[in-house]
């Protein structure tokens, strides 16, 4: 699980506002509760946390008034254009401590004739606050077209149990349309041929007398 040190600043002015004045200042506000505490609003450097949240439920080491406490990205609020950072809620978590969270579902493999539709990006699981796994791996090279996988099927990473509902689906393995079926029968019959032999064409019809 990685892990990001981040110095933030406490907020004493609220309100829309204050919230421009922080953005235009290269900061993010941002609150953080959690464990019976206060929320505590701050503002976290702009760049340094948009780096760090690259990486999928990446915990933030923040540092406020000296004072360091664990967190975790609970929700994040971007501009819908520009997709930068308006706001960030982040809750306090512990070592040991159990959390629910969604991990991205990361697909490998291939199979031939078939359109993967990953219905659920990411499911949820529960793991330790400080070994959330950075995504749930599923393999569908072998499977075939119009199997559906649920919830239920995925592997969890060690450590990891699934929280979602087992019946859940998550991706479904499509039959193309039969332009696309037809193209693909045609570049794999072009492959399979000799080198420096084209697939046989078809026979033409027999003109008319």
């Amino acid at each position: 699980m990685s892990e990001v040190r981040i110095k933030a600043e406490r907020r004493t002015e609220f309100g829309k506002g204050a919230a421009r004045r922080t953005r235009r200042s290269g900061n993010v506000p941002g609150v953080i509760y959690g464990h019976g505490t206060q929320p505590n609003h701050v503002a976290l450097p702009g760049h340094e946390l948009m780096l760090a949240l690259k990486t999928p439920n990446v915990l933030l080491q923040v540092s406020v008034d000296g004072e360091d406490v664990l967190t975790l990205p609970k929700s994040v609020q971007r501009d819908p254009v520009r997709q930068t950072l308006e706001h960030i809620d982040l809750v306090i978590v512990r070592s040991g401590e159990k959390v629910t969270i969604d991990v991205p579902v990361a697909v490998s493999g291939r199979v031939i004739g078939a359109l993967v539709d990953l219905v659920t990006p990411a499911v949820s699981v529960e793991a330790e606050a400080t070994h959330i796994p950075a995504e749930v791996p599923l393999d569908i090279e072998g499977m075939a077209v119009g199997q559906v996988v649920r919830a239920g099927d995925l592997t969890m990473p060690a450590g990891a149990t699934l929280a979602a509902d087992p019946e859940q689906i998550v991706l479904v393995l499509e039959a193309p349309p039969v332009e696309v079926a037809e193209e693909e029968a045609a570049e794999a019959a072009a492959e399979g041929a000799p080198e420096g032999e084209a697939a046989p064409a078809q026979e033409a019809a027999p003109a008319e007398a």
